[in-house]
């Protein structure tokens, strides 16, 4: 990586009114100077004519930037070509770059990695700037642009160096003490250590960013024939899951994504819930629907009152029918039919589910960054609870090791791969 020059459409597909070619590398001056006939000066755009090496014809009359290294967005030599979007204006193009010695197409996510490579970001901004080009609702908007814009990175370079300082406190304890006379640590250091442990438990009480991405995990639970799936169509807007009559109409689970009020939902239609049954495929069904029901992060309940998971909302269904089964305080009586109280149950589940969603300025943090950083929280805490020096400096590499993880100083390949790999060619 950084021996060759590599070059790709970063704009949208193309026909366009503009598209954007990128170089990055130590060939992009000879790029812009083999289709420019020079090498514009530094940051400004110029209007070039682009002409192919081989047979000197036009190709393009194009604004052309070049931004030399380290100073650019990859820490290395960068160009763009702008150009009309025509198709084959753009292969055309592609094609002539490809003639010039030493460069190629670039893969997927190459550019952001050789920029991560080149340090001019790293894992936690890598994985900000992924998660802002898939981002499809506005709380994803402002999470990913926190984690691209370093929130997170900072926040981590600080515990590092607090770190480090404790460690040096430890160091220094031992180099001044003999066999006969070791020092202890002093009680400051267990206070340092108590207040960085606390620091990092409050990041840790921040929403997930699995809600974020999955949306707030809706689930419709009851028995049968207690308007689940009636509910899930109104809840939708259409008519997403078969709603009869007949009981058991419902053997699978049946999910589907939405925004409400810009806030991401994830809405799950499950089987009517009965203790027995001797059709073993509505049989899977319920397992299924329990398992749901299990892993939600709100059952809305359709059953009768009090058989509800814990923390359940009751929610009394049919109210259009004189029949149907009345609940003594439920949060929400609605009707699927006529659609009373479904927007007052619509409203209620935004303002709740907002609750799960990071604040402004906070950052929900993956799966994988909790369980690092709580690595780290438990590491710091036993070190200041320990009365052995050399333990508890192995208690805090243990956290320097976990802050490393999360910034990428300690990345492994295939994690690497497996990251970048999410971005289009282009980024």
């Amino acid at each position: 990586m950084g021996g060759d020059t590599i070059f790709a459409l970063s704009s949208g597909s193309p026909p366009a009114a503009i598209a954007v070619i990128r170089l990055s590398g130590p060939g992009c001056s000879l790029a812009l100077e083999t289709l420019t006939g020079s090498v514009p000066e530094a940051r400004k755009a110029f209007l070039r004519s682009l002409r192919d090496p081989l047979e000197g014809a036009l190709l393009d009359r194009a604004l052309v930037l070049f931004m030399p290294g380290p100073a650019s967005a990859t820490g290395e030599d960068c160009a763009e070509l702008h150009l009309h979007g025509g198709r084959a204006i753009i292969s055309a193009v592609e094609r002539a770059l490809s003639n010039i010695t030493g460069l190629r197409h670039a893969e997927p996510g190459e550019f952001t990695r050789r920029a991560f490579a080149n340090g001019r970001m790293d894992v936690s901004e890598a994985e900000g700037l992924a998660d802002l080009l898939s981002a499809e609702t506005e709380l994803q908007r402002r999470n990913a642009q926190a984690l691209a814009g370093g929130v997170l990175s900072r926040q981590v370079s600080e515990w590092r160096d607090s770190v480090l300082s404790l460690a040096a406190e430890i160091e220094s304890n031992l180099d001044f003490s003999d066999e006969d006379d070791v020092a202890e640590l002093s009680p400051v250091f267990a206070q340092s250590c108590d207040a960085l442990a606390s620091s990092l438990a409050t990041w840790l009480e921040a929403p997930r960013a699995e809600v974020l991405k999955e949306g707030y995990r809706v689930v419709i639970g009851g028995p049968p024939n207690s308007g689940k799936s009636s509910l899930f169509n109104a809840l939708l807007e259409e008519e997403a899951a078969i709603a009869t009559p007949i009981a058991g109409t419902t053997r699978d689970v049946l999910s589907r994504s939405v925004g409400l009020g810009g806030v991401p939902f994830t809405f799950t239609d499950t089987a009517g819930l009965r203790s027995a049954t001797d059709d073993e495929i509505e049989q899977i069904g319920i397992e299924r629907a329990r398992g749901e029901i299990e892993r939600a992060d709100l059952v809305l309940w359709l059953g009768p009152e009090g058989e509800g998971p814990q923390g359940a909302w009751e929610v009394e269904t049919m109210i259009d029918r004189a029949e149907h089964v009345t609940k003594s305080a439920p949060r929400h009586r609605i009707s699927s039919t006529t659609l009373e109280g479904v927007s007052q149950l619509v409203e209620d589940l935004v303002s709740h589910a907002k609750g799960a969603m990071p604040k402004p300025g906070q950052v929900a943090l993956a799966r994988h960054q909790r369980t690092l950083l709580a690595d780290a929280r438990d590491a710091i805490d036993l070190a200041g609870r320990e009365t052995d020096m050399l333990i508890a400096a192995e208690h805090l590499r243990r956290a320097r090791l976990a802050f490393d993880r999360l910034t990428g100083r300690a990345a492994t390949e295939d994690m690497l791969d497996t990251l970048f790999g999410r971005f289009c060619i282009g980024k």
